[in-house]
């Protein structure tokens, strides 16, 4: 046992130079001793359930990976209370509860979530921290501090992540819990199926016998009348016994269209929160994170060349995860030094479209106001104003519309275009100006003839 002890102290020094002051002083220091070693895995005494559940949540996957160089064989942490470890009885107790982990872990997980995705794994920035703290609230007091968090960003940018952390840490702590996570459409098809082929018994005992219900992409209930009576059922019953019930959408809730305003109004019950793009810092913060998940040696590619990835690649944190495992992979495939040189020829196919976006954003994107403008007979000034009187707003919402199913750009970005409006503005005109080419066949051949004039047939 000293041995392992002394490989504890050894960490612990790693980790004073790791972390904050702050951070290992509350957390780290009171952790003196292992108190015994079971198949491999280390158990070490936390003061109390506070520090063991910060260490399980944020910083375990860390420590194991601390131990990766300390043994030939794996080992793992394990954390326990000084009131466990009082009250242990037997080393036998152990090996079967260890035996059985696994197991419980497979039945009631199904693979429904992805194991990867864990509080540990997610990098905290300004532009998610609240979401983040949020998340971890509900995932120590399910059902009880926010019912239903309601998450919503652009695609890429971490919702689903975030909410699978919430029902892995809740598995981590009970396995007997029943955590399901799905998408809105599969949600939607499996209604519609148990609907064809009557068989509601068990789309009801699927959905209903959960503790936590994690829920993706709700904007995706849209239209679906009969689905959105069902999952109005299916939130009442769930919320009216206290089950968590965690929420994702590309929008607010108050900006969900086509969905019955019963159903919003109670995304709203609980906390919503937001996720926006990661600043250059926070970009650069990922990429690390993401090094040290592909390989052992995190210092193996210099910031110099995360830098350049982050500079590049600004959309989202799944496009900026991808390029990182291309210049990972040209490299080590051909031999290369991990350097900016290497890191431009190996994005080189990628970055020149996005290179000619930014051409495009800068002179075509003027183009469509100029034409916009000369076609309602308004100065392209008077366009991107703040003017809202109709014979503004009008041409101002069919500009915002054409720029986004042209060229498909970010609301944010479309916003900065017309005086840093909100991206919630330009999802409202977007939204609206789709809605009126179906009602209003006038509107739909202005839009067709902008659209011949832009260049598109």
């Amino acid at each position: 046992m000293d041995n392992y002890n002394k490989i504890w102290d050894e960490i612990k020094n790693d980790l004073e130079n790791d972390l904050d002051d702050l951070v290992y002083t509350d957390i780290f220091a009171p952790v003196n001793t292992v108190f015994k070693v079971v198949n491999n895995y280390i158990y070490i005494v936390a003061p109390n359930d506070f520090v063991k559940k910060r260490i399980e949540m944020l910083y375990l996957q860390r420590l194991d990976r601390y131990l990766e160089n300390k043994f030939d064989e794996v080992y793992k942490f394990r954390i326990m209370t000084a009131d466990q470890a009082d009250k242990e009885l037997s080393d036998s107790k152990d090996f079967s509860i260890v035996d059985a982990e696994p197991n419980l872990k497979d039945k009631y997980l199904q693979g429904n979530l992805n194991a990867s995705y864990n509080f540990d794994s997610f990098v905290v920035g300004n532009s998610n921290r609240l979401a983040y703290t949020s998340a971890i609230k509900v995932a120590d007091q399910p059902g009880v501090v926010a019912n239903p968090l309601y998450i919503f960003g652009d695609v890429g940018l971490g919702k689903t992540h975030l909410m699978q952390c919430v029902g892995n840490y809740i598995l981590e702590g009970d396995m007997k819990k029943k955590v399901l996570y799905v998408k809105t459409d599969q949600f939607v098809e499996e209604f519609v199926r148990s609907a064809s082929k009557n068989k509601f018994d068990e789309f009801k005992v699927k959905y209903h016998d959960v503790d936590v219900l994690l829920i993706d992409d709700i904007q995706f209930l849209a239209k679906k009348e009969k689905s959105q009576i069902e999952f109005f059922k299916l939130f009442e019953a769930l919320h009216g016994t206290q089950k968590q019930i965690v929420v994702t959408s590309d929008r607010s809730a108050h900006e969900l269209k086509d969905i019955m305003s019963r159903l919003t109004s109670r995304f709203e019950w609980g906390v919503t929160v937001d996720i926006n793009r990661p600043d250059l810092d926070h970009r650069i913060k990922i990429l690390k994170k993401k090094l040290m998940a592909e390989t052992s040696d995190s210092s193996m590619i210099p910031n110099g060349v995360l830098e350049y990835i982050a500079s590049v690649f600004d959309n989202n944190v799944r496009e900026l995860e991808g390029a990182l495992k291309r210049v990972l992979f040209y490299c080590t495939a051909f031999n290369l030094d991990f350097n900016v040189k290497n890191a431009e020829l190996s994005l080189e196919s990628l970055v020149k479209p996005r290179s000619s976006d930014k051409f495009l954003n800068e002179n075509k994107i003027k183009n469509v106001l100029s034409l916009v403008s000369d076609y309602y007979r308004i100065s392209t000034i008077d366009l991107i104003s703040k003017k809202r009187t109709r014979k503004y707003v009008f041409p101002r919402q069919i500009a915002m519309y054409l720029i986004k199913t042209i060229y498909d750009l970010p609301y944010k970005k479309i916003g900065t275009y017309f005086n840093n409006r909100d991206h919630s503005t330009v999802m409202h005109s977007v939204e609206k100006i789709t809605n009126e080419i179906e009602m209003d066949i006038n509107v739909k051949n202005d839009v067709e003839k902008l659209k011949v004039k832009c260049g598109e047939n």
